[in-house]
């Protein structure tokens, strides 16, 4: 075996994985640094509720469907609004870090580019949040909203007066589906299976989730595809470097390169 039939260690373009104790630290520094940043605009209330009469008012000035549409599908039965309930509670976060495991193992290349982009994403629903505290529907009463997490279970909420772990009035723009919409384009983006769009089954699901419970509006969905859309403009998605049929000509260019070779040398 000569030098040019030896299989190479690594192909061609192939981008190191990076170190999983720094990746580690970064993403949990990023979270803490989220959700402390959250907590404060936790006292904003009279300026939460009031933004929520300006959205609900721009809502219907855009002629967005009315969010009530969407949860009236949930309230035929008890199971429906539970089971939704239940995805918004308990989907959303670990289906994101699922998604990131997955890309630093099989695609570290795709890794590093995910998740500077739902870094970005995240800091600047962060400064959003800041500037611009919002009650979500199920607060407002002008919605007419029922707050299917309070009346059918589980909650992941406790009354915003006591509720110290989590800040209530952060409705705007939805993390749950600009996380959920960037899952989604990172495995159609990583992937090459003919049933990878069915992966943007998981933002269409979510969107139907937030505003069924009444935790979101139409324009917190809105907000969160327009800043993902920039993030992703600004951040490109790595180069496939090699196909599959690019590979497969690799491997048989040297194979045919020898019988060459062979052939030269019985003419001697």
């Amino acid at each position: 075996m000569n030098a040019r039939t030896e299989p190479s260690e690594a192909e061609p373009g192939a981008t190191a994985r990076p170190p999983l104790v720094r990746e580690l630290l970064l993403v949990v520094g990023l979270f803490l640094v989220y959700k402390f940043g959250r907590q404060l605009v936790a006292g904003h209330t009279p300026e939460a509720f009031r933004n929520a009469g300006r959205v609900w008012d721009w809502e219907r000035a855009l002629h967005l469907p009315s969010e009530r549409s969407v949860q009236s599908l949930l309230l035929h039965g008890d199971t429906l609004a539970h089971i939704a309930n239940t995805y918004y509670a308990t989907v959303h976060f670990p289906a994101t870090v699922a998604f990131l495991v997955w890309l630093y193992l099989k695609r570290p290349a795709h890794y590093v580019w995910a998740r500077r982009v739902l870094a970005s994403l995240t800091g600047a629903a962060l400064v959003l949040h800041l500037v611009f505290p919002l009650a979500p529907p199920r607060m407002l009463a002008a919605a007419g909203l029922v707050d299917t997490a309070k009346v059918y279970g589980p909650s992941v909420y406790g009354p915003p007066q006591t509720d110290t772990l989590s800040n209530q009035f952060a409705a705007m723009p939805s993390l749950h589906f600009g996380w959920a919409l960037m899952v989604a384009i990172g495995l159609i983006v990583a992937t090459r299976s003919r049933w990878r769009w069915l992966w943007l089954l998981h933002p269409l699901v979510t969107l139907t989730v937030i505003v069924g419970t009444a935790n979101h509006y139409w324009l917190d969905a809105i907000v969160a595809a327009a800043l993902l859309g920039i993030a992703l403009a600004v951040l490109h998605a790595p180069q496939r470097t090699a196909s599959t049929a690019g590979r497969a000509r690799e491997k048989l260019a040297p194979a045919a390169s020898e019988k060459k070779n062979v052939l030269v040398g019985a003419g001697r």
